[in-house]
């Protein structure tokens, strides 16, 4: 899909989440949909450019379509890392303008870019004269005290006047005084129908939409509306979710996901993790959600935060807490 990204064809995608999108989760979440769009964590332009690349942009084939997030507020180094992750083979590259971390904030880089129009898209700009792939940014209403109505506006059609292919709107303001980033993601209110506006006025181009939503028939809701929507702490702690997510908003007659060939496939990768020197819960951190609302997705949980940690753990601990959920439904239908 490198640099053909078909946007008008892109109605779903599991949003960056720090700490939590990295490549484990994106390769678990891509046995459970084949077709949603993947983002990694953000990751500041400087580190791509100096540090460790194959820990910071490594990612397995099966992800694909793939998008980099970089954080970042110098146009010249932000093209640098661009071209960087493109030549990595990622499918987008995606600038993130929705941070409200302390990080953030004392880098100028994240939300406080709402700020500053302007220079929001001379970075977009940037990028894409550096990269042939989609570039595209993802957003939140405003920060602090700013108009949602001028500030989204701004940010949109700079942007969009600087050639970017896509924009993702977390449906709230973010507060970068006053509030944590924990905060940030449940106190400032939703308001959907801001996105709703600036999607009706400005009908050519993709408008994405994220923040709180929680099931696939809210997701469907909201197509109506936008172009595109994304899910995160939902697909994070609820993944089972993602499994219908290919014939809902792709293709109608795709099978949903199998659960059991899923927790299969993931004792496979995590031992080939482990043979590689890692360790089985860097994986399985990420699973402890999967049997969410199943008979024994208590036990499903004990055993993966209590037994995936242990020396030596490894595929066969994530086969067993599966196992558990089988016999406590079995148990059930008895």
């Amino acid at each position: 899909m490198r640099a053909n990204m078909n946007y008008s064809r892109l109605r779903f995608a599991i949003a960056p989440m720090m700490d939590w999108t990295d490549r484990h989760c994106r390769f678990f979440h891509r046995r459970l949909t084949r077709h949603a769009l993947l983002y990694t964590e953000m990751v500041v332009a400087d580190a791509v450019i100096h540090g460790d690349r194959e820990r910071l942009l490594g990612f397995h084939a099966d992800e694909h379509p793939v998008a980099l997030q970089l954080g970042g507020s110098e146009p010249r180094k932000l093209a640098d890392a661009a071209r960087i992750g493109a030549a990595s083979g990622y499918d987008e590259i995606n600038l993130n303008v929705g941070c409200p971390s302390d990080r953030v904030q004392s880098g100028t880089f994240g939300a406080c870019l709402m700020r500053t129009p302007g220079l929001v898209a001379d970075c977009v700009a940037a990028m894409k004269a550096a990269v042939a792939v989609p570039v595209t940014v993802k957003c939140r209403l405003g920060v602090d005290d700013q108009d949602t109505e001028s500030a989204l506006d701004a940010v949109a059609d700079g942007v969009f006047a600087a050639g970017a292919d896509a924009l993702w709107v977390h449906a709230r303001k973010a507060w970068l005084e006053g509030l944590s980033p924990k905060q940030n993601r449940d106190i400032p209110p939703l308001d959907y129908q801001r996105v709703y506006r600036l999607k009706a006025r400005l009908p050519d181009r993709f408008v994405g939409i994220n923040g709180g939503i929680a099931t696939l028939d809210e997701a469907a809701a909201h197509l109506a509306h936008v172009d595109g929507v994304m899910l995160g702490r939902s697909a994070y702690h609820t993944p089972a979710i993602l499994a219908e997510a290919d014939r809902r908003f792709f293709d109608p007659g795709a099978v949903a996901a199998d659960i059991a060939g899923v927790v299969d496939e993931m004792a496979r990768y995590a031992d080939a993790h482990i043979a590689a020197g890692g360790r089985l819960s860097h994986v399985t951190r990420h699973m402890v959600g999967l049997c969410h609302g199943l008979p024994g997705a208590r036990r499903f949980r004990q055993i993966l935060s209590t037994e995936a940690t242990r020396p030596g753990a490894d595929g066969r601990v994530l086969r067993a807490a599966f196992a558990a959920v089988a016999e406590s439904a079995a148990s059930e239908a008895a």
